[in-house]
């Protein structure tokens, strides 16, 4: 009996000096202390491109297209060759107002000599008066005929000159709409022959809701007040491709449209941007990226810290005693991966940032400050 005892004893004593249960402790939990900063409020648009210019290649009179002198959707200089139309009927149209002109001269020449003659017969009143007004009458009759004679020569000239089209601008032209041998410069033959277009700088054209406007021009306002000494504009505009890759190059509103559109409610505006590698073309369709709005000291947060539950939004709070506390905010928008807060906070509050399933209201927690990447700090990287 007493050995039992003495062996209870003993295992009694050996589990009492084993290891005890760790007890739960006080949770670390990564926080951020909620700040401000002005925030642009950056909205996109679908825009499509265009030449700085976009002429139109006409044919100014009509005619068998007999010579194409270029490579298309190559480059081409200011005032090259670029079509000829047969001319045939336009140099005998030439030759026909020469020998006009040739006629015209003849006559000018007869009148004058009668004139001449007849002048000093009716000073001495050899002639009858009506004879000698029929000589003033009929040199300038001449004269004009010789006048009406030549400026029908120049335009049978100009319209012999049309016959070769010469390219209005230096860029890159495209395919051409008609080929050697058609009929060109009447309907229903194709009467723009092609489109030659600038493209060292680049245009977008895109549309802003009323309100859009309404937004932006009262920034645009508010930024000009601000640098009223700058004497350019800096760039600050965004060009997005289909593909998500940025143009590395910003751009400048420099177009609004005088009127909204009353079918769509929108208005046209017009943004400018370098392209001098010229790899942008006009007609494709690209995202603009602009600034209509600035929040001046604005509460923003990174997203994951907000919680949804039933269309509410809250955060969990923690107070100076380390302990959490649930409040409900009032969000704005989203800008990058934060979220603007109309209500609910202020700066230097802290609030949790990750591990919002492992905290409850009331529970004591150990604060690990983090920092957060504010928006500015995000979109330069």
């Amino acid at each position: 009996m007493k050995k039992t005892f003495s062996l209870l004893f003993a295992i009694t004593l050996l589990a009492s000096c084993g290891p005890k249960k760790p007890q739960m402790g006080v949770q670390k939990i990564p926080v951020i202390e909620v700040k401000t900063e002005d925030v642009p409020i950056i909205k996109e648009f679908v825009g499509q491109t265009y030449g700085l210019f976009d002429i139109a290649i006409r044919a100014r009179v009509d005619g068998y297209l007999e010579s194409i002198r270029f490579q298309e959707g190559g480059r081409v200089k200011k005032g090259q060759l670029l079509y000829t139309i047969d001319p045939a009927p336009f140099n005998a149209k030439v030759a026909e107002a020469m020998s006009r002109v040739a006629e015209a001269k003849t006559r000018l020449v007869q009148a004058e000599s009668d004139f001449q003659r007849y002048k000093p017969l009716a000073e001495t009143n050899a002639v009858s008066q009506s004879d000698y007004d029929a000589a003033v009458a009929n040199k300038g009759a001449s004269q004009a005929g010789l006048e009406a004679a030549i400026a029908s020569l120049e335009y049978a000239k100009i319209q012999q000159s049309y016959t070769k089209i010469y390219a209005p601008i230096s860029g890159i032209i495209g395919r051409s709409e008609a080929k050697e041998s058609d009929y060109v410069g009447m309907a229903p033959n194709p009467v723009v022959l092609n489109v030659v277009s600038r493209i060292d700088t680049i245009l977008v054209r895109f549309a802003l809701s009323e309100l859009q406007y309404l937004e932006f021009i009262q920034f645009e306002k508010t930024k000009a007040t601000v640098n009223a000494r700058r004497e350019e504009r800096n760039p600050d505009i965004e060009l997005i491709f289909a593909d998500g890759s940025k143009h590395p190059h910003k751009g400048v509103i420099d177009f609004v449209d005088r009127n909204i559109d009353p079918t769509t409610g929108t208005l046209m505006v017009q943004a400018s941007f370098p392209n001098p590698e010229k790899l942008i073309r006009p007609g494709q369709f690209a995202k603009i990226r602009a600034i209509l709005d600035l929040e001046n000291n604005a509460v923003v947060i990174p997203q994951k810290c907000i919680q949804e539950i039933q269309g509410k939004y809250n955060v969990f709070v923690v107070t100076n005693e380390n302990k959490i506390e649930f409040r409900e905010i009032e969000v704005g928008q989203t800008v990058e991966d934060m979220w603007l807060i109309k209500s609910g906070l202020q700066a230097g509050d802290k609030i949790v940032l990750e591990g919002l399933n492992r905290v409850r209201t009331g529970m004591t927690i150990q604060p690990e400050l983090t920092e957060f990447a504010s928006i500015r700090n995000t979109r330069q990287q």
